[in-house]
């Protein structure tokens, strides 16, 4: 077979197939149908006019970045805003949270979720800015002692619910993601004050996208300690939802719909930054 037709072979809805038959091989098949069940979403109840709602993997990855004694905490790609109330739910009354996110149109969605969602006294101690957070660690001279990074990544559900981007979809996509994945994780790594903790994230299934990117900086810096993913947030008093069960990997964890009851698909890694 020529090149050529086997990267035409590669693409769209069979190369799709092709690519996560190969990843997960039997348990393909009951990942992929389990997209179609219903989204399992938590109510998260902050004390705003409004309640959010969240997949509950979602909760789960946020509720594992510890926060004690955190004043300065980092939510990198915050919105649409469900990991920025977690985290502004639980932070120390001493602490502030910066939101960012690099689109202006989700930017606003993020403040009005920050606004609508969270009591005055805790929106006062959210800001809420719109930047490249590649870039941040070149033009901020911030640091962080929490830092939460949800990085924009391939979102298998939603490609098969969409023919055209099912259509439309490639391995050069997911190798497009891993990079801007890795600029933002590096940029995150560089403004983390040392001792503080980091929570890497992603809603997506190749491992490119999620170990991959955490052996680059494991490979990069020699300061990087993997953490166990323990539950170090209250999330009790602002969810009845039951939070599910996650699968380790390489470095981090992984909720896989097929065994969460339609959390995620959901990945995670915490590390901490030694001096």
């Amino acid at each position: 077979m020529k090149q050529k037709d086997r990267n035409k072979k590669l693409t769209g809805s069979e190369g799709f197939e092709s690519y996560y038959s190969n990843l997960f091989g039997e348990r393909w098949q009951s990942i992929k149908e389990s997209f179609s069940l219903e989204p399992d979403y938590a109510e998260w109840k902050a004390g705003g006019e409004k309640p959010y709602f969240l997949d509950s993997g979602s909760v789960r990855a946020a509720v594992s970045l510890p926060l004690e004694n955190a004043v300065d905490i980092l939510d990198l790609c915050a919105a649409p805003g469900g990991k920025t109330l977690v985290l502004a739910s639980n932070m120390p009354k001493n602490a502030n949270l910066l939101s960012n996110e690099r689109s202006p149109e989700r930017k606003n969605r993020l403040a009005n979720t920050v606004h609508d969602c969270l009591p005055q006294e805790i929106q006062e101690r959210v800001t809420v800015i719109c930047k490249d957070g590649a870039q941040m660690c070149l033009k901020n001279e911030e640091k962080f002692d929490a830092i939460l990074l949800d990085a924009p990544c391939s979102s298998e559900r939603h490609v098969l619910a969409d023919p055209k981007y099912l259509s439309e979809w490639s391995p050069s996509r997911i190798k497009t993601l891993s990079m801007a994945q890795w600029a933002l994780l590096s940029s995150a790594w560089r403004m983390l004050r040392p001792n503080g903790f980091l929570l890497y994230s992603t809603c997506a299934l190749s491992p490119d996208e999620n170990d991959n990117v955490i052996a680059k900086l494991l490979k990069k810096f020699d300061n990087v300690k993997l953490c166990e993913p323990k539950i170090s947030l209250d999330y009790k008093n602002f969810t009845a939802s039951v939070l599910p069960e996650y699968e380790k990997t390489e470095f981090g964890a992984h909720v896989l719909p097929d065994k969460a009851g339609g959390a995620g698909p959901l990945y995670f890694c915490l590390l901490k930054k030694n001096h």
